[in-house]
């Protein structure tokens, strides 16, 4: 299917895997979750323990070596399941890459294999109260003190912030504030200075612990600090196109998901006499997602192929985020008309898809901002 050297029997074995661990040790404590506001830390272990946590890690550093096509074969199953995690693939995915890519031999062997069993949790903190989007306006500094380094400020909107046992914390590091002069610093979270503040109660996703950190003066060693002083941003920028592409295949995943129970359920549901699937305006409802989301699979599927290339850019990583997350809420929204009033249960998948999808247009980057950046590529190719 791709230009790479997958074996399609490997991924099938991982797929079945990921299939049968949210089945057995997700979907029946997801309500439980919801509720407290985060999963237990033991799933993280057993995910690690049968290979579902950083497929991406090279085979060097003890993990599977494999690619972004690992990561979307597990994405996609816990889509299946209705049990969003996305705290899974943020730290598979997102920030283990940059420890993978940027990392000395110490750092690397002394985190990756907690990273891979699931007894390190990471987060990375970027977003600040008075800057998200915009990483210019973000205030956190660290400055050198001797052999240490210390930092102070703090994050918010932190996706595994409250469970989180290493943060990646982007930080000031030149003179001025703004594009240039940011680090990024591996703190672990159990040090003097370091505090979390509330578990952030969300519209949706809320088996997903999201937190505030806090920073006061946390000194850290000098080898804390990940890759070059003052490069953060150009290594932001460098991953931030993958991010951006698992979130939209994160949304094409949920959609199709949930398109295929609303096909279901309009088949055994019946109104005034015939099943509601026979009505002409639920089939022409249909055919308007199942046209979407062929559309969406087919521009991932390029995207795909373009990061196994080393050719995926901003500007389309910025147009397959945009348009599939926009495609997962329109999606969504109309599966929860076509299943009536229990489409607003929150026993119903539907139901938790609808408010969870709602943020997959705002973090990594928010739609608007999408556009800024696709807009941008426009007028510089002009």
């Amino acid at each position: 299917m791709y230009p790479d050297n997958a074996d399609d029997a490997e991924l099938e074995m991982i797929r079945d895997t990921a299939r049968r661990f949210f089945a057995e040790e997700v979907a029946p404590h997801y309500a439980d979750w919801e509720k407290q506001g985060h999963v237990d830390r033991e799933v993280w272990r057993k995910a690690g323990a049968v290979g579902l946590l950083c497929p991406m890690v090279g085979e060097e550093d003890g993990g599977l070596g494999g690619n972004i096509r690992h990561a979307t074969v597990i994405i996609e199953e816990m889509a299946r399941s209705n049990c969003e995690i996305p705290g899974f693939y943020l730290h598979s995915d997102i920030v283990v890459p940059y420890l993978q890519r940027l990392g000395t031999p110490e750092q690397k062997a002394r985190w990756l294999p907690g990273c891979l069993a699931g007894d390190v949790i990471t987060c990375i903190g970027i977003s600040e109260p008075n800057a998200g989007s915009d990483m210019r306006g973000l205030k956190t500094r660290a400055v050198r003190d001797g052999d240490e380094w210390v930092i102070s400020g703090s994050k918010t909107f932190i996706t595994n912030g409250w469970m989180a046992d290493l943060a990646f914390i982007v930080a000031n590091t030149g003179e001025k504030e703004g594009g240039g002069g940011k680090s990024i610093f591996l703190v672990e979270t159990d040090r003097p200075g370091f505090r979390r503040g509330r578990l952030l109660e969300k519209v949706g996703q809320k088996a997903q612990d999201t937190a505030e950190l806090f920073l006061d003066e946390v000194r850290l060693p000098a080898d804390a600090l990940l890759g070059e002083e003052g490069r953060g941003m150009a290594y932001l920028m460098q991953e931030l196109p993958s991010e951006r592409l698992l979130i939209a295949i994160s949304g094409l995943a949920l959609a199709d998901a949930i398109y295929k129970q609303t096909v279901d359920y309009v088949r055994e549901r019946r109104a005034f006499g015939q099943a509601v699937g026979d009505f002409q305006a639920t089939r022409f409802a249909l055919a308007e997602i199942k046209t979407d989301l062929e559309v969406g699979r087919a521009f991932v599927d390029d995207c795909v192929r373009r990061v196994l290339e080393h050719r995926l850019d901003t500007a389309r990583a910025s147009m397959a985020k945009l348009w599939l997350t926009e495609m997962q809420g329109r999606v969504v929204d109309r599966c929860v008309q076509l299943f009536g009033g229990y489409g607003y249960m929150w026993e119903y998948p539907v139901a938790r898809a609808f408010a969870n999808a709602r943020g997959q247009r705002i973090y990594g980057g928010t739609s608007d901002i999408m556009k800024e950046i696709i807009a941008r590529d426009i007028a510089a190719a002009a």
